[in-house]
């Protein structure tokens, strides 16, 4: 598989997804609010929020398993947010929804089974052309191995500098904390073509990194996640040992 297809397989995952909640067909006629209907059709409604995890009216989100990979969640607003390009997010009164993802990590590992280094994990949030869904959604799952080792390397300081990763040239610096919001952080014109992903920086802080969709790239930041965490997985690391890894990204990219 090519570094530029990639972004084209998590969105497709994504859609498996809404076809396991059974709210979506495939290809063309897929459904853009499934994921909507998911949250606001039946979490909100159920006595026990199901089948989201949380469902936090008061905070105005909610935590739902993503079907892709054993640990990866989605966090959701519980009012209708389309995406990034929304300028609702913009706003002080908004909820941090950057920050309640993160405040939501611990369930990542919980579901692995599996401790997971918070430098390990990643929040990201695909732009318009690199998204299957139009309500806003962070994906929160592990950080892959090539990612967490490329933005250790890199000199990455509090000024915007760039930084190549699967081929795509993300803009990164460090933020202190998560306040501001990171889409308070970017806050440009058109956020429509954004894709952002935050990560713990290696001497505190975190990362910001973004990316702008054009020509072959989609703006999918969760290209840089692993749905399988094999940073942290007891049987990676046993394969590693036994001298069996083939160096391919978790996905299947080399």
């Amino acid at each position: 598989m090519s570094l530029r297809n990639y972004g084209t397989t998590a969105r497709v995952g994504f859609l498996a997804a809404a076809v396991v909640f059974g709210l979506s067909g495939c290809g063309k006629s897929h459904d853009r609010d499934a994921l909507w209907k998911v949250v606001h059709g039946r979490c909100a409604s159920d006595s026990a929020h199901k089948p989201c995890t949380v469902y936090d009216e008061k905070d105005g989100y909610a935590l739902l398993k993503d079907h892709v990979g054993r640990g990866q969640y989605l966090v959701i607003p519980t009012q209708k947010v389309p995406g990034v390009e929304d300028p609702v997010l913009l706003k002080p009164e908004t909820p941090n929804y950057f920050a309640e993802a993160w405040a939501e990590r611990g369930h990542v590992a919980q579901s692995y089974g599996f401790a997971i280094p918070d430098a390990h994990l990643s929040m990201a949030i695909n732009s318009r052309p690199g998204r299957t869904q139009d309500q806003l959604h962070i994906h929160l799952d592990c950080l892959t191995a090539y990612a967490r080792a490329e933005l250790d390397k890199n000199m990455i300081t509090e000024t915007w500098s760039l930084v190549s990763l699967y081929g795509h040239p993300y803009r990164a610096r460090i933020v202190a904390s998560l306040d501001p919001s990171p889409f308070r952080v970017i806050a440009v014109d058109d956020m429509s073509i954004h894709t952002l992903v935050v990560t713990p920086a290696k001497h505190g802080g975190f990362i910001l990194l973004d990316d702008m969709a054009h020509v072959l790239d989609h703006g999918s930041g969760e290209e840089l996640q692993d749905h399988a965490c094999h940073l942290d997985d007891p049987r990676h690391k046993a394969m590693i040992m036994d001298g069996m890894d083939m160096g391919e990204h978790p996905n299947g990219m080399m």
